[in-house]
Parts: structure tokens; sequence; C-alpha cells
């Protein structure tokens, strides 16, 4: 465990001298001041107003851009030290392959989720300091949500650093499952549908294994119950299981996608060349 905590620790510590930390907390951060300075929290919309409107706008945004953050910034975890011959380097020193692998895990975890969740905290804050209500309902469960995404797309990167010995090619699969579950599954399932090849709860069903989709409509769901803009889509969601059961469901999911996926990178990891 020491070891584990070891690894964590320094890939947490390179991590944060990276530009790129810079920039991913910079993004995130940013959007938040965005939204201060461009006056949402005195707009309305469906009746959210102050707080609850400016989180609405901010998890609406990190549904693109925080999956691919995190593919890209961790696609090179494993693959980049192997490249670098880090790899060789650090297992000359009594760690296991397990200590190695996990503690770059939950050393990465810390580094990708801890922005997007500060910066909710400094909306929290800021907005309780301007004297504006706290939506903490909104909050805990908006973190739970970043919290699923931020492990189902991590455990599929180091799935992908695992089993690729180039860093430019596991960039390039990265680029790929991001713009294959943000693009051309729903474009595909919608060609689907209007052909009236496969029926529409099947479709829905492929859809909702999608962890960005699932996030999208669950993140719909906390300001319209109804599904009211999702169209005749919603009665198949809603008719299926109430809305609490589906904003657990958009939780446990991810999660378990990614604890999934993060487990097979460590088999891969363990059971191919190493160097």
């Amino acid at each position: 465990m020491k070891n584990l905590l070891l690894i964590a620790y320094l890939d947490l510590k390179e991590s944060i001298r990276a530009n790129w930390f810079l920039i991913y907390s910079v993004v995130f951060g940013g959007l938040i001041a965005l939204f201060f300075i461009a006056g949402i929290t005195e707009s309305q919309v469906m009746g959210f107003s102050g707080l609850s409107r400016l989180l609405l706008m901010y998890i609406q945004v990190t549904i693109i851009i925080l999956p691919i953050f995190i593919l890209v910034t961790t696609v090179r975890s494993i693959s980049g030290d192997r490249d670098s011959h880090i790899l060789e380097y650090m297992l000359s020193f009594p760690i296991s392959l397990k200590q190695y692998y996990w503690g770059k895990v939950f050393g990465r975890f810390i580094t990708v989720f801890l922005p997007v969740f500060m910066a909710m905290v400094f909306a929290i804050g800021y907005g309780a300091f301007k004297g504006a209500s706290i939506p903490w309902n909104i909050f805990f469960l908006y973190t739970g949500l970043l919290f699923a995404m931020s492990s189902a797309f991590l455990g599929i990167a180091f799935f992908i650093s695992s089993s690729v010995k180039s860093s430019e090619m596991a960039l390039g699969l990265s680029f790929f499952v991001w713009i294959f579950l943000l693009a051309f599954i729903d474009i595909a399932l919608i060609s689907l549908m209007l052909q009236n090849r496969m029926s529409e709860e099947l479709i829905l069903s492929i859809a909702m294994l999608n962890p960005m989709e699932i996030f999208r409509v669950a993140a719909i769901s906390l300001f319209d119950p109804e599904l009211t803009v999702m169209g005749p889509v919603a009665f198949t969601i809603l008719d299926t299981m109430s809305q609490g059961v589906f904003v657990l469901l958009s939780i446990l999911y991810p999660v378990i996608v990614g604890v999934l996926f993060a487990f097979l990178g460590y088999r891969v990891f363990t059971k191919k060349d190493l160097v």
C-alpha cells in the first residue's frame, strides 16, 4: 500500500507540474468565471435561476469537453512511460506491477476530477458570498455525475494506454473513442430509427450503453424531470424507471464501466511485454 500511494503521489506531482494540468484547470475555472461575468446567474430558464442556472450550464459544457480532456491527458500515462523508458526504470525498484498500475490510476483520477469539482465549489462559495441560495441537491447530484463520468473515461484511457506501445497510437485511439461516442453512435442510431430497421426500445437501450449519452440524459432530467425536450423517447425511459432510479443508474453504470475497463487494462498490462 505504501508503494501504491507513493506512485500515486509521484503521478499527481508530475501531472500538476505539466502544462496540460494548468490548461485543464484554467478551462473549467474559466468557464465558471465566464458564466458569472456573462450574468448567467441573473437569467432564468424553465424555472432555474441563480446558481442552479449556472450549474446547469456548467454541466452541459462538461459533457463535451471533460471526456476528451481525460482521454488525451491519460492515454499517455503508461504508453508515455514506456516510450521514455521511465517504466523500465520504475520497475527496477522493489515495486510490483499491481502497485505501479493502480498507483497511476488513483493519482491520475485525483488530477482529472479535482479541477472540475473545485470549479463547482468555487461557484458555490462565490454564490454564497453574494448571498445567493445554494442548491445543495443539484450540487451533490452533479458531483456524482462528474465523478461517474471521470471514472468511466479514466478506465477507458488506461485500457488504451496499456494495450498500445506507441503514444501516438494511444492518442489516435482516444480521439476515435471520443468522436465515436459523441457523434457517430448518435448518427448511426438515428439512421436506423429513420429506416425502421430496429425497434425504438432496442435503439434506446443501445444509446444508453454510451456513458456520454446516459450522462447527458441524466443532466437533462435534473431540470426537466418529464424529459419534454427529448420528445417521444422520454415516454420509453419514464415508463421503464422513475427519474430517481434513472439518475442513480446514470451514476453507478459509468463507474462500473470505468472499473471494468481499468481491470481489463491491468490484465493487459501484466500479460504483455512491458518494454
